[in-house]
């Protein structure tokens, strides 16, 4: 009798020989990494971990991985200490299983829906808006290391400071525990505050707008900067978009594309209870 081995392709032993080699790629790195936790490292937690323990919903083994996690790279400049890691490499790791988990969850949580849509739905959950409100609903801001003026960027609504530190933690409890951990963090703790802040809709007002206008027979939506103020750091510009000859929005933003989109999402509010499938396009442009 022949082995089940022996009816393998030579591809399937390339796939079984790479995977196997992966596999103990990644348990020689994750030991690496643990042993490193035994070096004497700046416990900057202190008796907020259990606090930390709390939000995350985990145990906190090594405690240098989650300081790591919270630490932005503007407080390396602040601590001139060159043993002082940021987060990015954690953030790199974290967003490669937030989409792996997300993409399980959604696959078999909507087992009706297309691939294209299955692909909208995981870039709503997993995008830098959807991470932030985590964050903030976490209360993240309390723990964060970072210089004085990243964290007045933070105060003035720069969410990506807390979207990163995120991806990080997700990193880190990957890394100190196992990915069902990880995986049990993301589900229990980052998913049911993304779907309560109902996130997995669309936000692309622009293109909404357009769908709305030209399916019911007008021309295509213009927009228009109609002031711009503020130092070149802190710009703020209003825009204004345009049915035909109509303003039927107007919204601000520290960016243009920020001002379009408020201004389309204004626009959209104020058409849907102006205009029904009946009304007549030339009638409301005059």
């Amino acid at each position: 009798m022949r082995s089940f081995r022996s009816t393998e392709t030579p591809v399937a032993d390339i796939v079984r020989n790479l995977y196997n080699g992966l596999v103990r790629f990644t348990m020689r790195r994750v030991e690496t990494l643990r042993r490193k936790s035994r070096r004497p490292v700046e416990h900057v937690l202190g008796e907020r971990r259990h606090a930390l323990e709390q939000l995350l919903g985990v145990d906190i083994r090594q405690a240098y991985l989650y300081e790591e996690a919270l630490t932005h790279r503007s407080y390396l400049q602040v601590k001139n200490d060159p043993t002082v890691q940021s987060n990015e490499r954690l953030e790199f790791l974290g967003d490669a299983i937030l989409g792996l988990v997300v993409a399980e969850y959604l696959f078999h949580h909507h087992e009706d829906v297309a691939e294209g849509e299955l692909t909208k739905m995981r870039s709503w959950l997993v995008n830098k808006k959807s991470l932030a409100i985590c964050a903030r609903k976490l209360q993240l801001d309390r723990f964060m290391l970072m210089s004085y003026s990243a964290a007045n960027a933070l105060a003035k609504g720069n969410d990506s400071v807390l979207a990163d530190a995120v991806e990080a933690l997700i990193a880190a409890v990957y890394l100190d525990h196992d990915f069902e951990q990880a995986r049990r963090f993301i589900e229990e703790r980052l998913l049911p505050l993304m779907l309560e802040e109902r996130v997995m809709y669309d936000t692309n007002f622009k293109s909404l707008l357009l769908e709305h206008v030209q399916a019911r027979g007008y021309s295509a939506p213009r927009y228009q900067v109609i002031e711009e103020r503020g130092p070149d750091h802190e710009k703020q510009f209003t825009v204004a978009v345009y049915v035909g000859s109509s303003s039927v929005g107007i919204g601000t933003g520290r960016s243009k594309k920020e001002a379009e989109q408020n201004a389309a999402r204004q626009a959209l509010e104020y058409l849907q209870t102006r205009i029904t499938p009946t009304t007549d396009p030339e009638e409301f442009l005059r």
